[in-house]
């Protein structure tokens, strides 16, 4: 069978945009995930629909791609990767914060002359794809297939509660709608887990549409390679259950992400020329940007000591708040953010009281650089499809990242000097105090313990013919190659200032029209 459409990858965009094409009766769509499907709730593993678990992004899980990056020339070891590999993908395992990113951040990429993607062109889809539990208005959504809920102050944890009242007698702005464009300061996640169900595009997109019959989903099927005749996709070679064929269609549409995406790009023959040829694989269409501009939010933790009998968070960190803010002399709205969480072993019933950091139980505050001006680049390592590629995330090669980090860092130990910590916090065990008045010293521990919030991106920019390094145009189409398009993270420019599941689905959304 021929497939007007197939689209390769089942993670948050391409549900959703298997979804809406399907809407179509006339369409006949294949969506190809390499991990395996739950199609029904029932038989969703516990894992994967509690909320509050993180055990699918463990290295071993068999959710898990378990890619592994390089984040800093100074960090000795790599870093541990978790994308999702199932349907549903990263945001089946993710920490379901639902947050935009700013009205700035979609105006740049317009502003790279892709003017389809200007805030007031996407506020639109956002609307589409969300129900908004709290608030009623012209920027929120009211019936979307994502509900999008706040978790409700009297259920935040004691450490929680300190943390918002820090964070305010500091001076900081309350910030009760953060998805609100002028958003900014303290205030609850937007998050899409209610009743703590993890609400994937799986489970909210794709599973109300397997009933028709234009729309085909097959699992456990590894993408080796687009097909082309000539400078024309014409299909996907596959693998699944130890046989290896193509499957045809009138498109192909690649969903797999900010690492997979151009990964299969190269392994087509789409890429850097003289990196295809050193790998033995033929050149289709020479595309120096394939790989490159990899965006992303580095993240450094502080970790903390609770005092004996300080009641934590079970399962995964519960996070129910953050502080966004401008560090002091940038001119980018909202470059920091800053959040405290906890974690605790799961008990019998009740989350377990902890008192240590290590190992599985303790407290911490994550700062992430919303904004970050480094950039790197992947590269394949094998044309073997099952090869992971080499991730160089190269943070913090711009003096300004760092200098950011210092601050944050500073500001946030200050906060936990607030009298609502101190029944509290036992101690601040990393960094110690002499590495924090050091700008050297700091300098080196962030280097040292820089990792990744799991939001890589742009790695198939969009652009126009003038950008030499941008491999889409703005309507996802791959340049130089007909009937074929990417659709996921790794066409935004660069990495927007938020968590990426919400602009994910945006996209999806967005292009859905340009295809169907």
């Amino acid at each position: 069978m021929k497939y007007d459409v197939i689209i390769v990858g089942g993670g948050s965009a391409g549900c959703a945009l298997a979804a809406r094409l399907a809407e179509n009766p006339t369409k006949s769509v294949l969506l190809l995930e390499a991990g395996p499907d739950y199609p029904d709730f029932e038989h969703l593993p516990d894992a994967i629909k509690n909320g509050w678990d993180n055990s699918t992004s463990k290295v071993d899980s068999p959710f898990n791609w378990s890619y592994q990056g390089f984040g800093s020339a100074r960090r000795t070891q790599p870093m541990e990767i978790a994308r999702g590999k199932l349907i549903g993908g990263s945001g089946s395992v993710n920490g379901q914060v639902f947050l935009r990113g700013l009205p700035e951040d979609y105006d740049g990429w317009a502003a790279q002359s892709n003017d389809e993607w200007s805030f007031l062109n996407v506020l639109p889809f956002f609307r589409k794809l969300e129900t908004d539990l709290d608030i009623r208005d012209d920027f929120h959504g009211t019936d979307g297939p994502i509900p999008v809920r706040r978790v409700a102050r009297d259920e935040w944890l004691p450490i929680n509660e300190a943390f918002y009242k820090s964070v305010l007698a500091t001076g900081f702005p309350l910030d009760p709608d953060m998805n609100r464009p002028d958003g900014t300061g303290i205030g609850p996640f937007p998050m899409n887990n209610p009743n703590n169900v993890r609400t994937s595009a799986a489970l909210a997109y794709l599973n109300p549409n397997r009933h028709r019959l234009n729309l085909t989903v097959k699992a456990n099927v590894l993408a080796h390679r687009v097909v082309f005749d000539g400078k024309r996709a014409g299909g996907v070679e596959v693998e699944s259950g130890g046989e290896t064929f193509t499957v045809e269609a009138e498109e192909v549409v690649l969903c797999a992400g900010g690492i997979a995406s151009p990964q299969l790009l190269m392994l087509s023959g789409i890429g850097p020329a003289d990196r295809l040829r050193d790998l033995g694989i033929p050149v289709v269409k020479d595309l120096p940007g394939v790989g490159q501009n990899l965006r992303d939010h580095p993240l450094i933790t502080l970790d903390l000591v609770p005092k004996e009998g300080v009641v934590l968070a079970g399962r995964i960190p519960q996070t129910p708040s953050g502080l966004r803010y401008t560090a002091e002399g940038s001119a980018t709205r909202n470059d920091m953010l800053v959040f405290l969480g906890s974690m605790a072993q799961e008990g019998e019933g009740d989350p377990v009281r902890g008192s240590s950091v290590y190992g599985s139980t303790g407290m911490y505050i994550h700062i992430l650089l919303n904004a970050a001006k480094s950039a790197g680049e992947l590269n394949l390592t094998s044309a073997d499809p099952a090869a992971r590629p080499r991730l160089d995330f190269r943070y913090l090669e711009d003096e300004w990242d760092v200098q950011r980090l210092r601050e944050a860092i500073r500001m946030s130990v200050k906060l936990l000097e607030h009298e609502a910590f101190g029944p509290l916090i036992k101690e601040l065990v990393a960094p110690s105090q002499d590495v924090i008045e050091s700008d050297e010293a700091l300098s080196d521990w962030i280097h040292q313990n820089i990792a990744t919030a799991f939001h890589s991106c742009g790695t198939c920019k969009m652009g126009p013919e003038s950008d030499l390094m941008a491999v889409v145009d703005q309507y996802c189409r791959v340049r130089g190659i007909e009937n074929l398009r990417v659709v996921d993270l790794s066409v935004a420019p660069d990495v927007v200032r938020a968590n990426t599941n919400a602009t994910a689905i945006m996209i999806a959304e967005r292009a859905a029209g340009w295809i169907g």
